[in-house]
C-alpha cells in the first residue's frame, strides 16, 4: 500500500511538472510572436530602463498623516540635494553619486520624521526594482526593471510616491538646463507618446518575464527540498 501511494505521490509531481511546463512554453511562445511585432519599441525602451534611476518613497501607511509626512520627506530630498542631482551627467555618475549620499538621503529623511513626531524612522538604498508603466502626464515609463533609489518610511504600507532622478525630470531646475542629460530622440518619442496598446504589450512581456523570472526560482527551491527529502529517507 505504501509503494501505491509514494507512486501516486510521484505522479502527481510529475503530472505539476508537466502542466508548469507547458504553461512556460505556451507563454513563452506568445512572448516571442508578441516581441518580434514590438522589436523597436522593446530596444527603445531597453534604453530608457538602462538610462534611468527612478526615486520611489514608500509611505508608512495610507493615513492623512503618514501620507502627508511623505511628501514633506520627498520636497526636503529634493530640496537638499538638488545640487547634487544636477552634477550627474550619466546615470552611473547619478548611481555613484546617490550611492555615496545614502546616509546622508536617511539623515534628511528622518530628520523630517522627527520634526513631525513620526514614531518610526526611514532607510534608503538603492535595488533594482519592476515597475508597472507609468503615467506621468507628460510622458510614460514603459514598464520593467529600473535601478531605483528606494526610501522607506516606517512599515512601508501605504502609498507610495515615483518619480525620475536621473535624468533629473523630478528637479525642474535641472531639467530645463541646457546642458541636461536627457534621453535618445528615440527614447523621447516612446515617452512622449500616449499610453496605448504599445505600452500595454510592453508592460506584459515584462510581467512575463517576472513571470519566468519567478518560475524559475520555484521550480529550483522545489528541486532543492525534493533532494533534501530524497537525503532524508537514504539516512
Amino acid at each position: 500500500m505504501r509503494k501505491i501511494q509514494t507512486q501516486c505521490a510521484k505522479q502527481m509531481r510529475m503530472q505539476k511538472r508537466s502542466r508548469a511546463w507547458g504553461r512556460l512554453v505556451c507563454a513563452l511562445t506568445g512572448g516571442v510572436l508578441l516581441a518580434c511585432v514590438l522589436q523597436a519599441e522593446l530596444q527603445t525602451a531597453q534604453q530608457v530602463r538602462e538610462t534611468t534611476l527612478r526615486l520611489h518613497i514608500l509611505a508608512n501607511s495610507d493615513s492623512e498623516q503618514d501620507q502627508a509626512v511623505k511628501l514633506q520627506v520627498r520636497d526636503a530630498v529634493l530640496q537638499t540635494h538638488r545640487a547634487l542631482m544636477e552634477q550627474a551627467k550619466t546615470k552611473q555618475e547619478a548611481l555613484r553619486l546617490m550611492k555615496n549620499e545614502l546616509e546622508q538621503l536617511e539623515h534628511t529623511a528622518n530628520k523630517v520624521l522627527q520634526e513631525n513626531g513620526m514614531p518610526y524612522t526611514a532607510s534608503a538604498r538603492i535595488e533594482e526594482v519592476f515597475f508597472a508603466t507609468r503615467d506621468y502626464g507628460d510622458f510614460c515609463l514603459p514598464a520593467g526593471r529600473y535601478d531605483a533609489l528606494r526610501i522607506e518610511l516606517g512599515e512601508r504600507k501605504g502609498k507610495n510616491w515615483f518619480c525620475v532622478m536621473f535624468p533629473p525630470l523630478c528637479v525642474p531646475a535641472a531639467a530645463d538646463a541646457d546642458d541636461a542629460p536627457e534621453y535618445s530622440e528615440q527614447g523621447q518619442n516612446l515617452l512622449s507618446s500616449p499610453y496605448s496598446i504599445r505600452f500595454a504589450a510592453i508592460e506584459l512581456l515584462e510581467q512575463l518575464g517576472e513571470w519566468v523570472r519567478h518560475d524559475k526560482q520555484q521550480a529550483l527551491r522545489g528541486a532543492v527540498q525534493q533532494l533534501k527529502d530524497e537525503q532524508k529517507k537514504a539516512d
